[in-house]
């Protein structure tokens, strides 16, 4: 089959590899109809930890068509249409009776700290799984990760149900949203725009989305209702103590993940370099979100960070009295009731594909989504066409 594969640091190619076999009775074959990128996976792309192999299938918020099941899955059939949550978990372990789904002891195949669950596209990363950008993926513990999608629901709309959907809702919800707060999100991206959204509909009174990228700011105030600021034209901390009576946001939501090394496009080194030279993640929107929110309130992470991170302001933590959460996403306690949001119409989504392709122009979508050109949010392939 044909797939998307890292060959090394900023270099993919389209090529042949071998298609996904059942290796487990609880393993289904899904035929990809949609894959989407995703900013997480600038890291992989990047060379930087945890390293990619060469060869490795990357992607991992897809759609898809079941066309194999293994004798011991139960609710799926052939033909079935599936969204696919992007983290790998049991069902069964302590952490996923506790809904802590990405922190799953049995879904990943990776190794420390960095690899506490499985997920696609991280095939000798954590979680040992290739990724979505090939025509056929293999679905792990199928009756706990895949989920049917309701008729009426297109598959541009369910496909951020594998992802972006259940990072976003997640921000908002175990970062405590309550009825009557004010939101601050950082990064306009999928899961930053998806997490307002989530904010929004858990009862904030004000959400305000941060960015500094301007098209993605008007994308956020269309299709979403919710306040923008523009960082390079606005003074931050001026106008989101005047949005919150003075105080600063209760909530402040990071989803913009760390800033390129030396303030501009990640430098293109060699893999020898990364490991004898590694450098520290820069987490501005991060320092921000601390710096801004109100003494008591919360802070949740969602971005994605490779490394290490110095300097970060622990005191302000302390001080302040904030409660300083990040998660991987945690899809299965989420993603039935986004489907059925996204039945309802209550979550709209398509408008985050702007740039739909073949799965042969892969590399050149990866391009525009790193880039940013053209207003690109997200990057979605389609193996089929």
């Amino acid at each position: 089959m044909r797939a998307l594969v890292w060959r090394g640091v900023h270099q993919l190619a389209v090529t042949q590899v071998p298609d996904p076999e059942l290796r487990n009775e609880q393993d289904m074959i899904v035929r990809v109809r949609k894959s989407g990128t995703c900013g997480s996976d600038l890291h992989l792309l990047g060379g930087h930890l945890p390293f990619p192999a060469r060869g490795d299938v990357l992607g991992h918020e897809f759609l898809g068509e079941v066309v194999e099941v293994g004798p011991r899955v139960r609710r799926h059939r052939v033909g079935d249409r599936v969204v696919v949550c992007s983290v790998v978990s049991c069902g069964r372990c302590w952490h996923c009776g506790r809904q802590e789904f990405s922190l799953c002891d049995n879904g990943g195949a990776g190794e420390g700290d960095l690899a506490p669950g499985g997920r696609y596209g991280h095939a000798h990363g954590p979680g040992g799984f290739a990724g979505s950008h090939a025509e056929y993926v293999r679905v792990p513990y199928a009756d706990q990760g895949a989920f049917t999608v309701p008729d009426g629901v297109t598959d541009e709309r369910a496909l951020f149900a594998s992802d972006a959907a259940p990072t976003g809702w997640m921000g908002a919800d175990l970062g405590g949203v309550r009825p009557g707060d004010v939101v601050a999100v950082w990064g306009a991206g999928g899961v930053g725009q998806l997490a307002a959204r989530a904010a929004v509909l858990l009862g904030a009174e004000r959400v305000v989305v941060i960015d500094r990228l301007a098209d993605r700011l008007r994308m956020a105030e269309r299709h979403l209702g919710v306040e923008t600021l523009d960082p390079e034209t606005q003074e931050m901390a001026g106008e989101l103590r005047e949005r919150s009576g003075g105080r600063g946001p209760d909530v402040c939501i990071e989803a913009a993940g760390a800033a390129p090394p030396g303030g501009g496009p990640r430098r293109r080194r060699d893999r020898l370099g990364h490991l004898l030279r590694p450098e520290p993640d820069r987490p501005v929107a991060a320092h921000e979100a601390v710096r801004h929110c109100r003494k008591g309130g919360s802070v949740f992470l969602l971005g994605t960070y490779a490394g290490a991170v110095d300097g970060f302001p622990l005191g302000a933590v302390v001080d302040k009295g904030l409660t300083l959460r990040g998660a991987q996403q945690h899809g299965r306690r989420y993603i039935p009731m986004l489907l059925e949001r996204m039945a309802r119409g209550e979550l709209v989504t398509e408008h985050l594909a702007t740039h739909t392709m073949p799965l042969d122009e892969a590399p050149r979508g990866y391009d525009t989504f790193t880039n940013r050109r053209d207003g690109c949010v997200r990057a979605v392939f389609e193996p089929g066409r």
